[in-house]
């Protein structure tokens, strides 16, 4: 057994709800992990919509799902996450199941180009429209870095103002760590 993990945790909220064939999102490709791991849950004849606005996210993202999962239908989408909606194609809209959010900013890159509550906040609606019922949007937030604790906020004020009839919000977060360690929030469509 491994050492608990935000990641991890994450993960397994996903692998519990997405079936094989179903279509998923990675709303901040990043390096690729989360992508990758999408793929295998929802297997080779699924599709994984992978959305980043930096290139070079995009390039490590193809080359690590080259490697971890061939066969698998990834398709990179060159848009903001808040762009969700107008990007995926409409059979997917209601369908989706499941939304993965890795906030902050692209890890041996620019630190500067960071994901904020601005473009967040109308991703986050985009994806709860378009999951299905038992679906699951989960979100990685990183507070260490500019920007990060005000974009926190804004994603917990959010989610919180969410109808209890209609999602279930969680936050699992370490209580003895210091230094602003990372922390999710998930949601699951009712």
């Amino acid at each position: 057994m491994g050492f608990l993990s935000i990641l991890s945790f994450a993960h397994k909220l996903i692998e519990e709800r997405v079936k094989p064939g179903e279509p998923v999102v990675d709303a901040t490709a990043g390096n690729g992990v989360d992508t990758v791991y999408l793929a295998r849950c929802t297997g080779p004849s699924g599709t994984v919509y992978a959305f980043d606005i930096q290139a070079a996210a995009l390039e490590r993202t193809a080359a690590r799902c080259a490697l971890e999962a061939p066969g698998h239908r990834v398709e990179l989408v060159h848009h903001s996450h808040a762009e969700l909606a107008e990007a995926l194609p409409t059979e997917t809209h209601g369908r989706v199941a499941a939304v993965t959010f890795n906030l902050g900013y692209l890890p041996g890159h620019d630190h500067a180009t960071i994901t904020t509550a601005a473009s967040t906040l109308p991703a986050l609606e985009a994806a709860a429209s378009l999951l299905r019922r038992g679906g699951v949007i989960t979100i990685v937030l990183y507070t260490g870095h500019p920007g990060g604790q005000e974009e926190a906020e804004a994603v917990e004020a959010w989610a919180a103002s969410l109808p209890q009839a209609q999602y279930q919000v969680l936050t699992y977060r370490y209580l003895n760590q210091r230094n602003h360690p990372p922390y999710c929030v998930a949601i699951e469509k009712r």
